[in-house]
């Protein structure tokens, strides 16, 4: 089958791979502008281009896919190429932009979207993060006749998947980027043969996953132990949890739930115990022990290694940039 294919990071990545391995002819890509990143801030490609460029494959960035918009060039060049490449169906995964109605319409069997949950829980921009945020016991992948509207249309696969208390979105990410790879190519299959059945998303249990903002990196100390852990392992490998430190603000990657009746006297964000296995911090309810931390430009060091370099002493108070002395 010849599929045009619109993706940005790994995730998608994985899934253009796992469709060039199964055979199928992708004349064209459209990926996301080259962006500025790592130190020197020099231009990158996405994922999904550096992989089509290794594949000989066309690549198409624009900025906008709107012919009325504000890059309308963008957007005309991107309509050449789609009509130029003959393609049956095009696949989308975690592309970036905004697909309108002449994009949807352009291939004879539509647009196929690869989505990272359970539709339809978590539509939206950032379904893996929400879904351990929020403790959700599973997710899984969605392939999805795309509409108009925002992940709002008919299901034509779906998989569960177990999301394992250890989780972060890191590492879910990995394992929800194979199993989309294996449904789509699953889903192009029974398409060939006429088998494949769209479904109508139920209309109960929407939910949706707005984007992450760096702002909810920063540590609440009086909420739960249990939903601040849920944070620390969601925000990995971004934003990254984060509270004050004395003056730096200190990114923590790894804990672990205590109930500590015994030291709660202490009120949210007081340190009530330290020593190799990690910080003791008093929460909302119950306390969480964090094992992996990093320093501003530092890298993330247990914490045995990371007390070296700090003078913490029960009592202190984390989350407030006067917290370098021991209050209360």
């Amino acid at each position: 089958m010849k599929i045009i294919f619109a993706g940005t990071p790994e995730f998608a990545r994985i899934a253009l791979q796992a469709l060039l391995d199964a055979g199928h002819a992708v004349p064209l890509v459209l990926t996301q502008p080259d962006r500025p990143a790592g130190r020197g801030m020099k231009l990158q490609a996405s994922p999904v281009k550096q992989c089509a460029l290794e594949h000989g494959i066309a690549v198409v960035q624009p900025r906008s896919l709107r012919l009325d918009g504000k890059y309308p060039d963008d957007a005309a060049q991107a309509r050449t190429a789609i009509e130029a490449a003959q393609a049956n169906v095009m696949v989308v995964a975690a592309y970036g932009l905004i697909l309108p109605q002449w994009v949807l319409d352009a291939p004879p069997a539509g647009c196929l979207n690869i989505h990272a949950s359970l539709l339809p829980r978590w539509r939206g921009a950032a379904p893996i993060h929400r879904a351990i945020e929020a403790g959700d016991a599973q997710t899984g992948v969605t392939i999805m006749q795309m509409d108009a509207g925002l992940d709002t249309g008919d299901m034509l696969l779906l998989e569960a998947m177990d999301i394992l208390p250890e989780d972060t979105t890191a590492t879910l990410h990995d394992r929800l980027a194979r199993l989309g790879g294996r449904l789509i190519v699953q889903a192009l299959q029974q398409a060939s043969h006429g088998t494949l059945v769209r479904t109508p998303q139920p209309r109960d249990g929407v939910t949706y996953a707005h984007k992450i903002e760096k702002a909810e990196s920063l540590v609440d100390w009086t909420q739960p132990a249990a939903e601040i852990a849920r944070r620390i392992r969601a925000w990995d490998p971004f934003p990254g949890a984060s509270t004050l430190l004395g003056q730096e603000l200190v990114k923590l990657w790894s804990c672990k739930i205590d109930s500590c009746e015994r030291l709660l006297d202490k009120g949210p964000g007081h340190i009530l115990s330290i020593d190799s296995t990690g910080v003791l911090v008093a929460c909302g309810e119950g306390a969480l022990r964090l094992t992996v931390l990093q320093r501003p430009g530092g890298k993330r060091l247990a914490a045995a290694e990371f007390l070296r370099g700090f003078d913490l002493r029960p009592g202190m108070l984390l989350g407030s940039p006067f917290a370098a002395g021991i209050t209360g």
